[in-house]
């Protein structure tokens, strides 16, 4: 019988072709693998691949505004991708923190607002949206002291004289603030509410505008964050008389406090935030939360921030879970307090 076993098998050169094919195949799907395997973990670590944008929703040049822009500074630098702020003010800030809780939830953008949105509920009947549950709480920024100002051209030197002179001119002086609900108007509020006093009250579209009309003489007093009144105090563009917290402000170190002249237990600090839409993905919240912490350790963050009478807060606050808890506690505690006074921002 003949020997059929060599009669299909193949020839040594086509062996060595197929070998090569299979290997290049498998060389092709390997090179394949390395490919997908970073772009599918690129694409899964992303955030940012764009501006982002931070809404400050009260007028440029206000304390707010100074607060952001510094930040956003320094959180450009961690995120590798720019940080723009925007400004839209308007109705104590309700109307650019209403359009921050319809923004698409994808990280792009971003609120820093201070106490107000703590005390919208109360003040606005028809407000839609919910402070706390309508937002992703990124963290806390600062606290900041308030001072009560006046035009520098406005007879008292002390706060004892102010006050003397304040009850003396109820009928015509004027004070400003940044808009109803706003800290401004917070601490206008409760100082003339201590000192049974009644007085016409001017609002504005932010301290920025409050601030001009202050320094140009338009208005007679104004309290405000020090991240606002500080530089011009120094400056001698406008007076100051005391600060609204329990210590003094180591910038103007010569201001007593309210609590040690004129006000015993008198305090009132405006405290700052970085907040997102609802629903803000896991990827982008382990990003922001990490460079707004970054930037409250940023060196130059902290030299302005002292030069304007305030510091960042400890990291413990800087997170989503500590903001939470405080804007919860803060609406229950300045919803009593409008509650009482009878104060609408309709």
């Amino acid at each position: 019988m003949p020997d059929t076993s060599k009669r299909h098998a193949p020839k040594p050169g086509v062996r060595t072709i197929l070998r090569a094919a299979a290997g290049l195949a498998t060389g092709l799907a390997t090179i394949g693998l390395a490919v997908l395997g970073p772009a599918a973990s690129a694409k899964a670590d992303s955030y940012p691949s764009k501006p982002i944008t931070i809404l400050v929703p009260a007028a440029a040049g206000g304390p707010t505004d100074t607060v952001a822009r510094l930040i956003a500074e320094s959180m450009t630098k961690t995120l590798g991708q720019t940080v723009i702020v925007e400004n839209q003010g308007g109705a104590g800030g309700t109307i650019g923190m209403g359009r921050i809780a319809r923004t698409p939830a994808d990280g792009y953008t971003l609120a820093i607002w201070h106490i107000a949105h703590a005390t919208a509920p109360a003040l606005y009947d028809t407000l839609k949206y919910d402070p706390v549950a309508d937002f992703d709480h990124i963290g806390r920024i600062t606290d900041v002291p308030m001072t009560v100002v006046s035009k520098a051209a406005l007879p008292p030197k002390t706060i004892d004289e102010l006050i003397a002179w304040m009850k003396a001119n109820k009928a015509s002086a004027s004070f400003g603030h940044a808009g109803v609900g706003s800290a401004a108007h917070l601490c206008s509020l409760l100082f003339l509410s201590e000192l049974n006093l009644q007085m016409a009250q001017v609002a504005y579209r932010g301290t920025g505008p409050a601030m001009n009309d202050l320094v140009g003489g338009q208005i007679d007093l104004l309290c405000d964050q020090t991240t606002n009144t500080t530089n011009h105090i120094k400056e001698g563009r406008i007076k100051g008389y005391a600060v609204t917290t329990k210590t003094r402000v180591s910038s103007l170190p010569d201001l007593p406090t309210l609590d040690e002249t004129a006000l015993k237990g008198f305090e009132v600090s405006a405290w700052h935030a970085l907040w997102a839409p609802r629903g803000l993905p896991k990827e982008a919240t382990d990003k922001l939360v990490p460079a707004l912490q970054k930037a409250l350790q940023d060196p130059k963050v902290i030299e302005r921030f002292a030069a304007l009478g305030t510091e960042p807060v400890p990291l413990a606050l800087a997170t989503p879970e500590a903001l939470k808890a405080q804007l919860t506690a803060e609406v229950e505690k300045w919803g009593k307090v409008i509650r009482a006074a009878g104060v609408k921002g309709n």
